[in-house]
């Protein structure tokens, strides 16, 4: 038995036959859509390398069943750069070396986007170390990840006073 579900995957709406119900957002992702920038890592949400934004909130893709997310709007790490230009926080993350070797990086960015966007990341380090507990790295880039985010958040929020203004 097949069932049918629509989601709307880096701005492209895409309908998705699935032919077992217990297939997660991560695996449908990865193996079916091949957009293997979320990566697989504990596969119990305790990582974070699997992080997306799902419908505006960070979301570990391996503890959601895609079944369960008709008409959800779903943006991985494909999603994130307008073309050849990068994201603020991917731009921030090279820029403070948040990163070694770059499997958890996918899932910190995409948790640093949902951060600022979720208006909690603030100005404060201890604020995002915190906001981002959720994501694990190996090599123990956090020094550097830390000081991305607050870089990025403070250049998004100049842009958007610039738009406003």
């Amino acid at each position: 038995m097949s069932l049918s579900i629509t989601l709307t995957i880096n701005g492209v709406e895409r309908m998705l036959a699935l032919d077992d119900p217990r297939v997660t957002l991560l695996d449908l992702l990865r193996e079916r859509l091949e957009l293997t920038g979320t990566k697989k890592g504990c596969d119990r949400g305790q990582c974070g390398a699997c992080t997306v934004i799902l419908d505006g909130r960070r979301t570990n893709s391996c503890l959601a069943l895609a079944i369960s997310l008709d008409g959800a709007d779903v943006r991985t790490i494909e999603g994130v750069a307008n073309g050849p230009d990068l994201h603020a926080v991917q731009a921030a993350f090279i820029a403070h070396d948040g990163f070694q070797c770059g499997f958890c990086t996918p899932g910190q960015i995409m948790s640093a986007i949902g951060l600022i966007e979720e208006g909690q990341a603030g100005d404060d380090a201890e604020r995002v170390r915190e906001g981002m507990s959720g994501n694990l790295c190996r090599c123990g880039a956090y020094a550097g990840i830390t000081e991305a985010i607050l870089e990025a958040q403070a250049h998004m929020a100049n842009a958007e006073r610039k738009l406003v203004a």
